[in-house]
């Protein structure tokens, strides 16, 4: 049994601190929203009324944040609230300088750090079946990960202070490119007067395979548990897989990496965002490339 604190309690973080408290640990949350609060304290999560409270005795913080900047922010008060020796732990999506900088905070304070970033959505983290993309010292990596097993199925050591954020961005650019072209592909063969059933049943078993095809098939049928079998509820919206194809690509103008389709994925989901749909699940995007083919039509 550890002592957590778990700062970050929304959609992510409250069913990944419940999953912690399954799990036997004992686990004080805290969140700027009453809602999720509530929420969480009905999975067994103990509240506290502020970050000072949450960390008191905490032999482990996990934090769930937004944005980078979030992470810094709540990372810079933590410096001077734990004690020497607390793992601190951020399974948030952000930038790759920023986790740099909160494993600086880390080192400041004398705490072991991991940037610790998930895959999976909503269902795997009610499931407890996230993957967990693992950047820090091997010695933090080997304290860290029975916690975040009992929160995950996956546990991937991708390297040092950042590495599991950069993997992370890697992973879900690859993720927005395949579910365009996934989408583009149903689109043509409804031209074509292809079933979807039939070009699923093709290409789930031939080079055409991927999961946006065969975990996340972006039209009804083929998929029965995915969201386009219930009106496109995420899941993971639009809005995030923005906010990560942008990271992805603000890390290759700082790198000089070449990513044209990134780029465009990204410049297409902000459409889908501009349009309205960002708290739809991002496959909804099929959506916004059949009204296109409908303007085209008209024009």
């Amino acid at each position: 049994m550890t002592k957590i604190a778990f700062v970050g309690l929304g959609n992510m973080g409250g069913p990944m601190a419940g999953n912690l408290v399954r799990a036997g640990h004992v686990v004080r949350g805290f969140d700027l929203s009453d809602t999720v609060m509530t929420s969480a304290a009905e999975v067994g999560v103990r509240p506290a009324g502020s970050l000072a409270e949450a960390v008191s005795d905490a032999e482990c913080v996990i934090t769930m944040l937004p944005k980078g900047q979030h992470v810094v922010a709540v990372w810079t008060d933590l410096t001077t609230l734990v004690a020497e020796g607390t793992l601190l732990i951020d399974c948030s999506t952000v930038d790759v300088e920023s986790a740099r900088q909160a494993h600086k905070l880390a080192s400041v304070m004398n705490c072991t750090s991991l940037d610790a970033p998930v895959s999976g959505g909503t269902s795997g983290a009610a499931a407890g079946t996230l993957t967990f993309m693992v950047g820090g010292p091997e010695v933090a990596f080997a304290v860290g990960r029975p916690i975040l097993e009992a929160m995950g199925k996956t546990i991937v050591h991708c390297g040092g202070p950042g590495a599991g954020q950069a993997a992370k961005i890697c992973n879900n650019m690859i993720l927005g490119i395949s579910m365009i072209g996934v989408c583009e592909a149903f689109g043509l063969a409804e031209k074509l007067g292809l079933s979807h059933q039939a070009l699923y049943d093709v290409a789930s078993r031939s080079s055409g395979q991927c999961w946006s095809l065969t975990a996340y098939c972006p039209v009804p049928g083929p998929v029965p548990t995915s969201p386009a079998n219930n009106d496109y509820r995420p899941g993971f919206t639009g809005a995030l897989m923005l906010k990560d194809l942008l990271l992805s690509q603000e890390a290759a103008r700082q790198t000089g990496a070449a990513t044209p389709l990134g780029q465009q994925a990204a410049g297409l989901y902000a459409e889908f965002e501009k349009a309205g749909h960002g708290d739809e699940d991002f496959s909804a995007i099929i959506q916004m490339l059949r009204e296109r083919e409908r303007e085209r039509a008209g024009g």
